[in-house]
């Protein structure tokens, strides 16, 4: 099986940066797994030249110079690949202070707190409040369901998963076959978006929805994965956020209050009721059917058609 590229251009890296005298190709060849299987040395010089050039693009100083044998050999000297010293401001450090303290959850924790402490001993000053600079600003993201650590791993190793799913509008779940690409916190809630092999697009899911374990299953991926993953503009549109037109509904007093803090305009009509005029987009539908008899769409007359359409399924389910 072939290595892959980011793993060839990592072990080049590491064999120009430890060599204390320049390499011939011959040599890196020899030392580098994937190139030992170039089909040809024709293969492995194409390969070799497109992956130094690539280093290069990255940053990596890359000499060539006359070896003891005539040959033209290569090395990375450490210093002049080191990285400048780092220097914080007071914002900086408070910044990356409150960066640490998002993550609460104990894999995450450890890893953020290991960063940190490496920060402070390359001259993260050690004075500095995230709390004071930031008015007591404690930032937390919430991670209540347990299908987020496995969606995390599957994302970050690229393995497909297996879990139930349950649709707003359903009334049980069904099995998805997921290849997962990425997972995003939107207004409380995550979201993990990925290509649905049984569908074969693109889907979103909410995670209080998966029910039962997330189970992973071998293979690679069948979809390549998108350099950019709009998780929170799809979220979006579902509630109407991208809406340009409006809808009246009724609301019952005392319920739906994300309705109500959507609404443009609320009146008030009596007998427990009172009348809202919300952004309209696509999705908006699939959102009022989660608030069942609490709910009763005026105008427009497919928004309303839409609704009892959704309304039905459920009940037939």
């Amino acid at each position: 099986m072939a290595i892959a590229k980011a793993e060839r251009l990592m072990n080049l890296a590491l064999c120009l940066l430890g060599t204390r005298r320049p390499l011939s190709k011959r040599e890196l060849r020899e030392s580098i797994e994937a190139y030992l299987e170039a089909s040809s040395e024709d293969a492995f010089s194409r390969m070799f030249e497109r992956d130094k050039d690539d280093l290069r693009e990255l940053g990596l100083v890359i000499e060539t110079v006359e070896n003891l044998d005539g040959e033209m050999g290569y090395l990375a000297r450490r210093d002049s690949n080191r990285l400048p010293p780092i220097t914080l401001d007071a914002e900086e450090a408070a910044a990356l202070g409150l960066a640490a303290k998002v993550w609460q959850q104990a894999r995450l924790a450890g890893a953020a707190s290991g960063a940190l402490q490496k920060l402070r001993a390359a001259g993260l000053p050690e004075d500095v409040d995230p709390y004071e600079a930031h008015g007591a600003l404690e930032p937390r993201i919430p991670v209540h369901e347990t299908a987020f650590e496995p969606l995390m791993l599957a994302c970050r190793d690229r393995r497909p998963v297996v879990f139930d799913y349950r649709k707003a509008t359903a009334a049980h779940p069904e099995t998805r076959h997921i290849e997962p690409w990425a997972l995003e916190c939107w207004r409380g809630h995550w979201y993990l978006a990925g290509w649905d092999r049984d569908r074969g697009a693109e889907r979103v899911f909410r995670l209080s929805r998966i029910t039962g374990k997330v189970r992973s299953r071998n293979g690679a991926f069948t979809v390549e994965v998108p350099d950019v993953v709009t998780v929170r503009e799809t979220v979006a549109s579902w509630a109407g956020e991208t809406a340009d037109r409006s809808a009246l509904i009724r609301l019952r007093s005392e319920a739906g209050y994300p309705l109500r803090a959507k609404a443009t305009a609320v009146r008030e009509l009596g007998d427990g009721w009172d009348e809202l005029e919300i952004p309209y987009g696509h999705g908006l539908d699939a959102w009022l059917v989660e608030f069942g008899p609490d709910v009763v769409v005026l105008e427009p007359a497919e928004l309303r058609a839409d609704v009892v359409d959704r309304l039905r399924a459920v009940a037939k389910g």
